[in-house]
This record gives C-alpha cells, structure tokens and sequence, in this order.
C-alpha cells in the first residue's frame, strides 16, 4: 500500500505514465531525498509525491522505499530506471528537433561547470556562444562534481564540464584541454619562481585545500600520495580558490592551482608561482552528458566549440 492505495501487482496496460511522472520517478531515485529532488525539479513536495504515487499505482510495481529516516529504490525501480531515464531523454530530444535544433542549435542549454573551471573558462566562451550559437539559451549552474553527475542522471542538466575521469556510468566523456598544477605560494617565498620542483617538496608545506567534495582537493592529496608526501594542510579550508589563493596571500600557507587560474588569481601582485617537473601533474577537464540523450551529435559538435575555446594556457588532449 503506498499513500493509502494499494498496488495491484499487474500493470493496468491503458495506463501510460505522463513525463512529469516519471521525471518524479528519475529525481527522487538519483537524490534519495523527496525535498532535494522536488527542488531540482522546481514542484513542490506534495506535487513530487502525488506523482510518484499516481506512477507506481498506475504501474501496479514499487519503485521507491519510503520511511522517515531514509528513501530507498526497490530492485523493480533499478530495473526500470534505465528506461525512464531514455523515454525523458527522448522526449528532450524531441523537443529540441522541434524547436529546430537539427539546423543547428536553439532553445535551452543548461550547462553544469565546476567551481574551478567556471570563472576561467565562462568569460572567454560565453560571448563565443552568443555568436555562434545566437538561438541557443544557455543555463549556467556551477557546482560540485557529485551534485553535477545527480543532476544529469535526474535530467535537470543537460552537459557538464568537470574534471576527468567522471567515474560515473551511463556517460559519455570528451576530453576539451590538459591543464598543469601550479603552486602558488607568497611572494618572498624561498620557492617563488622555481622550475623544476618536485612533488615530493608538498610534504615539507603548508598546503591549503578546498573543502571536501571539490575535486581539485582530491587531485591535490593524490598527487601528495603519489609521492609519498604527507603535507600538514591545517584546519583552514574553503569553497573557492579565490579566497584560498587569500589565505596564501596572508601567509596561512601554500596551495595548487590549475593553470587556467593563475592569470586570474595571482593578478594582485603579492602571490608568485613555482612549477614542477616534467611530467608535471595537472588534469584533464572535459565535456560530460548521458549516453542516451538524443542530443548526443549536438553536445559533440558543442564539445569542438568548447575545445577550441579552452582557458588560456591549456593544451589540447593527447
């Protein structure tokens, strides 16, 4: 029995679930929490759950596990999901071709970057968009990796920049530009404008890290572990690198930044930057969105613009 009605075990076959049903369905399994995905999806909770409920009656089959401490999805959810996932993706694409999108592209784009791409690479490729793409309606929603890859499996975002690999299945990956890891320390500093550094010299600094959930921090610590340093990196930490790159300005420490950020972020005058040797570490960042999405040609001729119009001091994916 689910809000007071009772799943009848067999599908009634005239019953055809609506898209905002499923997309109810696609949202609760991605981010197991009914206000988390009532939100994303811009409905209210009751709305959320007056779904859901209509879809699993309508089907005779639970698809999700309620109880007040946690949401679950049942092995017949799982199951389905993948197919939920493709008829919404479907459904976009058919909106996009009517739209005119197969003579290039128009309506909207809702374009997930994470927090350490985004300033540097948002300023250069915007206006190339409105140029190139003059019909097209770009969304930008800046955040974390995880929340990027929940937002497109639920289909809230349609393609992501972020670092790769992305680790997530049912995705496809582009790689758009290499960018190395620069060390900005204080100006003064006996390692400003050194060549050459080893990574094991992490070990002996003061290292200032992004908050949990920010790939860049775990890049930072896996380089470290890479060469065998245990960097002190203190009790200080924070959301963006501009208020990181701050702290190193203040004298709080040390700390990695990608290419991309260095013009931006040392412009001040009292930060200098040392590099490493070759091999230096650095990451590759790319173009990410859903192997089923009927927009997939789309996103890969998005992913030539986007490559063409990498953040200064990138290189081109080997």
């Amino acid at each position: 029995m689910i809000g007071g009605t009772t799943l009848i075990g067999v599908s009634d076959q005239t019953y055809q679930p609506t898209l905002s049903q499923l997309r109810a369905f696609v949202a609760v399994a991605t981010y197991r929490h009914f206000g988390t995905a009532a939100s994303r999806l811009n409905v209210s909770q009751p709305t959320l759950s007056q779904g859901l409920a209509a879809l699993e009656n309508g089907l005779g089959v639970q698809l999700i596990e309620r109880s007040t401490r946690r949401v679950l999805v049942t092995a017949a959810g799982e199951r389905l999901l993948p197919q939920a996932e493709a008829i919404l993706d479907a459904a976009d694409g058919f909106v996009a071709a009517a739209a005119g999108v197969t003579d290039g592209f128009s309506g909207q784009l809702r374009l997930g970057l994470i927090p350490t791409v985004a300033p540097y690479f948002l300023p250069g490729l915007l206006p190339e968009l409105r140029t190139t793409m003059p019909n097209l309606s770009v969304h930008v929603i800046e955040d974390q990796t995880a929340r990027l890859l929940a937002a497109l499996r639920a289909g809230t975002l349609d393609v992501a920049v972020l670092a790769l690999p992305a680790d997530a299945s049912g995705v496809v990956e582009i790689p758009l530009y290499i960018e190395d890891f620069v060390l900005v320390v204080p100006s003064g500093h006996h390692l400003a404008g050194r060549r050459g550094l080893h990574p094991g010299v992490l070990g002996d600094l003061p290292l200032l890290l992004l908050d949990e959930g920010h790939c860049l921090r775990d890049q930072a610590l896996d380089l470290c572990r890479s060469a065998d340093a245990r960097p002190d990196a203190g009790d200080t930490r924070a959301t963006s690198l501009a208020t990181i790159v701050r702290c190193v300005a203040g004298g709080l420490g040390v700390t990695l930044v990608p290419e991309s950020a260095v013009s931006v972020e040392t412009a001040g005058g009292e930060l200098a930057v040392a590099r490493f040797a070759d091999p230096q570490p650095g990451r590759t960042i790319g173009l990410v969105f859903r192997a089923s999405s009927a927009r997939a040609d789309h996103y890969r001729i998005l992913a030539d613009v986007l490559r063409t119009h990498a953040p200064a001091h990138t290189r081109a994916p080997d």
